[in-house]
């Protein structure tokens, strides 16, 4: 898409807004369909739109096919599994949001919250960002891109919000989570006059100042409406990128998956359709009321040596099967650079150190997601800044001090991490030693709260002379 970069810079006009919306619609539609599948609708999943297999007839047309009556369909989301694995691994301890402010003390030594603090607390409260954030990495998971745009809400305060990322298309000349344009087009329904139903394709263009509004006509081509000011000094809509590549983490799997899924339901086919195999009557036939007799009395008469009377049935090589399925997952799960957590291999005993080898893959595949992330969370602050500065809470440069602490979600062992933080005392800065706890999710605040224990431990000592210190001593 950067190749329209210049054009956009040029002047911006309705038939380049049109060509570049026509461009993007093959990313769109595998970006809906990707989206579709992880939602396991029946559009996105190929083995739930598979249907029964036509044979064709024998030649005499005297024998009927009963293996095509069982059309199993059964999904397997490894590509869910994928993409919550690391969401829940990246982003189940919420991102700490830090300000590296000049730290200021009141009377009695305790910090004061300056206003670009309490702005920025305010700020991830009313975007409810513990979620944003999440939701945001998930979709750069399952698309390849996740979408945010920072606007201004009703009362004029600054908010961010995710936008689905098939949605929006970003043009940078160097990354799209540092955009210089961000478009935005979506459907509207409207009902007309006559009371029918009419879709409509809007869109909008972000620059560093304004938005300008577009909407198509019935042929497709986009007309523009009208523009106003986003009162930001950058671009307010711009991308976090799952990778360089902008893939998905289940893209390079997908057709594994679906070999995985074609594979367990034809087996489960034949299971199925081993109660509906074919008996064979040998040297003796039988008539509709010989057949009617048959299911009411379950028994056969045989007058031959050389009668007989078997099922024909086909046999299935369970292990085979087996040992592809278990091929195929340990691929899929290889490739995704997943890990299979209900593996037995993930026992009790486990070691921290054991633990952070079995999960190295999906380790540095997140570590990538959050250099990614930490770029375009600066990015977000530095639009947030621009709208901040005009309000005095802070300077523009101010969204360089704002740091991003990631915290992996995984079980600890709390008796080992106490010991070793314990050992650590008085070699270390007290910050730092805490930092190491993973239940520890706000050293400040911790610092602070062991702060007012010991003040109000000091205050509860009594005097080093004891009640009678001060009373003269006796003749």
């Amino acid at each position: 898409m950067n190749e329209y970069l210049q054009a956009f810079k040029e002047g911006i006009t309705p038939q380049l807004v049109t060509g570049i919306i026509d461009a993007h619609r093959r990313d769109r539609e595998r970006m809906e369909e990707i989206y579709d599948r992880y939602k396991t609708a029946s559009e996105g999943v190929p083995i739930l739109q598979r249907t029964p297999i036509d044979y064709e007839d024998f030649e005499t047309g005297a024998i009927k096919r009963i293996d095509n009556k069982v059309n199993n369909q059964l999904n397997n989301a490894f590509d869910v599994d994928i993409v919550d694995t690391k969401v829940g691994y990246m982003f189940g301890h919420p991102i700490t949001y830090q300000a590296d402010t000049e730290d200021k003390a009141d009377s009695i030594g305790d910090r004061v919250e300056t206003p670009f603090d309490k702005e920025i607390k305010e700020f991830l409260l009313r975007s409810n960002i513990e979620d944003e954030d999440a939701e945001w990495g998930k979709k750069a998971a399952i698309c390849g891109y996740g979408a945010r745009l920072a606007y201004i809400d009703t009362e004029g305060r600054e908010r961010v919000k995710n936008i689905a990322p098939w949605e929006v298309i970003i043009l940078s000349s160097n990354s799209i989570a540092e955009p210089e344009f961000g478009i935005r087009y979506y459907s509207v329904s409207r009902i007309l006059n006559d009371g029918t139903k009419q879709v409509f394709l809007k869109a909008e263009i972000y620059d560093s100042s304004k938005i300008y509004f577009y909407e198509a006509n019935n042929d497709g081509d986009f007309k523009y409406i009208n523009e106003q000011f986003h009162m930001f000094d950058y671009c307010p809509l711009f991308g976090l990128p799952n990778n360089e590549e902008l893939m998905g983490d289940a893209e390079r799997v997908i057709k594994l998956i679906d070999a995985y899924d074609r594979t367990l339901s034809d087996a489960s086919n034949e299971i199925e359709q081993y109660r509906l195999a074919y008996l064979i009557l040998k040297g003796m036939g039988a008539d509709e009321e010989t057949l009617q007799k048959l299911k009411e009395t379950g028994i056969f008469e045989l007058f031959e040596d050389s009668d007989d009377v078997k099922y024909l049935t086909k046999d299935i090589n369970d292990q085979m099967i087996e040992n592809h399925l278990d091929r195929l997952e340990e691929n899929i799960l290889r490739f995704a650079k997943s890990v299979n957590f209900s593996d037995e291999s993930f026992g009790g005993n486990v070691t921290g150190v054991a633990m952070k080898f079995k999960i190295m893959a999906l380790e540095n595949k997140c570590i990538t997601m959050e250099r990614k992330m930490t770029t375009a969370l600066r990015y977000q602050f530095k639009v947030l800044c621009s709208s901040w500065s005009k309000r005095n809470i802070c300077r523009m440069e101010d969204y360089l001090k704002v740091w991003f602490g990631f915290k992996r979600n995984l079980p600890v062992n709390v008796l080992d991490e106490s010991t070793s933080t314990a050992n650590l005392k008085g070699n270390v800065s007290e910050k730092t030693r805490l930092s190491l706890l993973s239940f520890v999710d706000d050293v400040d605040f911790e610092l602070e709260e062991m702060k007012k224990e010991a003040d109000e431990y000091t205050k509860s000592l009594e005097p080093l002379g004891g009640e009678d210190e001060d009373e003269p001593a006796g003749d």
